[in-house]
């Protein structure tokens, strides 16, 4: 395995093979964010939940999320996400401060409400509106809009991977909404 500085700008900076030694050894930092819309007082209208795929061919719903790189900065690695994620004219507003709303660990052992098989992984996880259109690439399907009151839904909590409904209920009891 090669841990030489990689390029940043590099897309796939390390193979698969050396990111599955990786991960077996070590936490994996991640960024992650709750797309919303909001009115103009600032009042949270729809959150945005993406639905994908996932490594088993299930469909689940998410949240916009990845690694952070070597060497970027992680507002560069939520706007680059926000960015592969949401489409170029999503218009995400990355907050001034760029301190997370809660911090989320994610086990590959599933003895805790979030669990990630392939690793043990830290996420900074942030609501972050956005006022353009979204039109999901990469793995993404779809955005769903939903309001505050229609993501308490137990059965909408479950679909989300990882035990993410447990970071969805928190971030609306963040915005005042649960």
């Amino acid at each position: 395995m090669d841990l030489r500085t990689p390029d940043p700008e590099a897309s796939g900076w390390m193979s698969e093979s050396d990111l599955e030694v990786i991960r077996r050894r070590m936490p994996i930092l991640y960024v992650e964010a709750i797309p919303v819309r909001v009115d103009d007082a600032g009042v949270v209208e729809h959150i945005g939940l993406l639905l994908r795929a996932n490594s088993d061919g299930m469909i689940t719903r998410t949240f916009v999320s990845g690694r952070v790189r070597y060497g970027e900065t992680v507002r560069g690695a939520l706007m680059r996400h926000l960015e592969k994620d949401l489409g170029a004219m999503a218009f995400p507003q990355v907050p001034i401060s760029l301190s997370p709303f809660t911090v989320a660990e994610f086990s590959p052992l599933p003895m805790t409400d979030l669990y990630d098989e392939r690793q043990h992984a830290v996420a900074l996880e942030y609501i972050v509106p956005v006022s353009g259109e979204c039109a999901p690439r990469q793995d993404a399907l779809e955005v769903t809009w939903v309001t505050p009151e229609e993501a308490k839904d137990p059965d909408l909590l479950e679909e989300l991977e990882g035990g993410r409904g447990k970071i969805l209920r928190t971030a609306l009891g963040h915005l005042g909404a649960w």
